[in-house]
């Protein structure tokens, strides 16, 4: 046979072989294809307006980090009036640590402090960013805002985590999300402000149509 004959035997070899491993070596850090799982429901505020700002973001995203203290504000000026809400969308392909710091903050969720490590993921982005395994850092943020070590290890490479990431993802690619960070007020998607005052009249906009349909 002809080494043109060979060479495509051993080319296809390889392919083959390639695929193999790309399907079977998945980790936990990745978002996979499951199905299992609803999408989160990370909520705070009263909501007395019945406006509900929702936030797809990625913790590792460096404008999510940049709107970190934005979005903050909106919270305390609005605590009262709107309700604001959360929804992992790590960008895995950018952000390898994205995945990872979700379930970390799933993690937490299961301890009932999602909302101390949203916090604690943001204020401390740089340092983990830019870290080759984040792991033992989460693990150390875990502690300091009082977690179950041993528990939140458990929870942190558990599969209900990564569901409950995927089930977000789902979520989010269903309404057009395709960057973070990504706002919708009650359920329809807005244009990033720019800034905490171009922020408030989107919300003060939003408020106020609300009432005329009540």
């Amino acid at each position: 046979m002809s080494k043109g004959f060979w060479g495509i035997i051993i080319a296809l070899i390889v392919i083959f072989a390639g695929i193999f491993a790309l399907n079977g070596h998945k980790t936990a850090d990745s978002p996979g294809n499951s199905s299992d799982g609803k999408p989160t429901e990370h909520i705070q505020g009263k909501g007395s307006s019945g406006v509900t700002l929702v936030e797809y973001g990625d913790f590792q995203c460096p404008v999510c980090g940049r709107y970190y203290p934005i979005v903050k504000q909106i919270e305390a000026k609005y605590n009262d009036q709107i309700r604001f809400q959360f929804r992992n969308y790590p960008l895995t392909n950018i952000h390898p640590n994205a995945f990872s710091a979700a379930r970390a903050v799933e993690a937490a969720d299961m301890q009932g402090k999602f909302w101390p490590m949203h916090d604690a993921l943001f204020e401390t982005q740089e340092q983990w960013g830019r870290l080759e395994d984040a792991s033992s850092f989460f693990g150390g943020l875990a502690t300091r805002i009082g977690l179950d070590s041993a528990k939140f290890k458990k929870d942190y490479a558990s599969s209900a985590a990564n569901d409950r990431i995927n089930a977000d993802l789902t979520a989010g690619k269903k309404l057009g999300v395709e960057g973070t960070p990504t706002f919708f007020i009650n359920g329809k998607k807005i244009k990033t402000p720019q800034s905490f005052e171009e922020f408030s009249k989107v919300i003060d906009e939003a408020i106020a149509n609300q009432q005329k349909q009540n």
